[in-house]
């Protein structure tokens, strides 16, 4: 390995070549330099606000929620690092690919059959929407193009997830008039605990109605719409969602990209509603954040339409498809999950959530404190200054990530009780300062 630089020189060359997410070019701020992690702690290459390291409270954007440099996921990549890193999925086929599949088939809900494994968590959902377009016009239907959504939503950077963002005072207002033209709903009611509103719910069916001749599908992120305005809506909707689809022949996405692998409470969120969707995107938490793998599961019915069309093949096919790195790490993480009482570690947290995000109620310009599972919300009624806002945190040992007029954490299952406490802490610092 080369000889480590030193941090101000990587922190110079980080300013003058690299692009960093929803950022300009050169960054407004300096980046924290991370020299290693593990458990649920980042190590800094050096202090910042008297911090050499810091509680991790976003789960590296909601993924890592086994924590850092975990054992087991460890000997997984280095056992399969040992095999091969990489072959090309077009005509060969793998355990690690074959295995994780059979596993996502078995946990995900019973109609969900047949698994296409993708890079990212918004391709997953371009190959949901290519799913959903080439199904109908394999059943002689091409005028059935576009898609519902409701409001507030978020699904990714590329351009067809793009189409299904919130179109205004979204991250993709600036592509308005270049998208496709989607068909959007307003946003759910607020409150996961709220009984359906049964106006709310006939605007979804007479939408849905209306539209059905050229809706290919409705899109949502099931309970929990996460980068959009991280909101929680009553399951109730999702019901509604699946009876107007069935009654108007329309199929039914759910994107769990955020969602999946334990969040809210349950396993997939679609569980709360008890329902199941013709399609589901998967990623983030899907590897435990070693490695980035996203998949796209659908009904046989599904398949079987497109298989009949006159082009007898789903036209998408990534160069990393199935990487047995990342599927052989997969595979061990949702075993890993599994193997324990996930769902107790997640009410834990859920409960230390609620416990030390309750003083927020009383702190100047904080509109909204809400807790679901392992995610905790601090809503300002101002956009949220940033800078001043991860100072704060960092100040009380923590990395948050605020955005918008929020504050918010998903910590890694493994979050111990006091350091949750001291997140919920940062939270309520980075709410005062913010």
């Amino acid at each position: 390995m080369p000889e480590p630089l030193p941090p101000g020189e990587l922190l110079a060359l980080d300013r003058q070549h690299v692009w960093h997410p929803y950022g300009p070019m050169p960054g407004r701020t300096a980046p924290l330099l991370v020299e290693s992690a593990s458990g649920v702690r980042l190590r800094l290459a050096e202090p910042v606000e008297g911090r050499d390291e810091l509680v991790d409270g976003m789960s590296s954007w909601w993924s890592a929620v086994h924590g850092y440099n975990h054992p087991v996921l460890n000997d997984a990549a280095q056992g399969q690092l040992g095999r091969m890193s990489h072959v090309m999925f077009g005509g060969l086929t793998h355990e690690p690919a074959v295995r994780l599949a059979k596993r996502l088939v078995d946990i995900t809900p019973e109609p969900l059959e047949h698994v296409f494994l993708a890079d990212s968590g918004s391709v997953s959902v371009e190959v949901a929407v290519k799913m959903c377009l080439q199904y109908w016009r394999s059943l002689g239907k091409p005028r059935k193009q576009r898609l519902l959504t409701w409001r507030g939503g978020y699904h990714g950077d590329t351009w067809q997830p793009m189409s299904v963002c919130d179109p205004d005072g979204g991250m993709h207002e600036l592509w308005q008039g270049a998208l496709p033209r989607q068909i959007f709903a307003d946003a759910p009611p607020a409150g996961f605990d709220a009984a359906p509103d049964e106006a709310y719910a006939a605007q979804l069916r007479e939408l849905i109605a209306r539209h059905a001749d050229e809706l290919a599908a409705v899109i949502v992120e099931p309970v929990v719409q996460g980068a959009g305005g991280m909101s929680f809506h009553s399951p109730g909707y999702l019901r509604v969602l699946r009876e107007a689809c069935d009654a108007h022949g329309v199929l039914l996405v759910f994107d769990e990209i955020a969602t999946g692998f334990g969040r809210t409470g349950a396993l997939f969120a679609a569980e709360h509603a008890g329902v199941a969707p013709d399609v589901m995107c998967l990623g983030k938490a899907l590897t435990g954040g070693y490695l980035t793998l996203a998949a796209t599961l659908c009904t046989t019915a599904v398949a079987d339409g497109i298989s009949r069309g006159a082009l007898p093949v789903l036209a998408h096919g990534p160069t990393f498809m199935g990487n047995p790195l990342a599927t052989a790490v997969a595979d061990a993480s949702i075993e890993l999950l599994l193997s324990q009482d996930w769902a107790q570690e997640v009410k834990r947290i859920e409960a230390g959530l609620r416990d030390g995000l309750a003083p927020a109620r009383s702190i100047a310009g904080v509109r909204d404190v809400r807790v679901l599972g392992a995610i905790g919300v601090v809503q300002l009624d101002h956009e949220v200054d940033m800078a001043a806002a991860t100072r704060a945190a960092v100040r009380e040992g923590v990395w948050l990530r605020p955005f918008r007029d929020l504050i918010y954490t998903m910590p890694p299952y493994i979050t111990g009780d006091g350091d949750v406490a001291r997140i919920c802490a940062a939270v309520c610092s980075a709410a005062r300062e913010g």
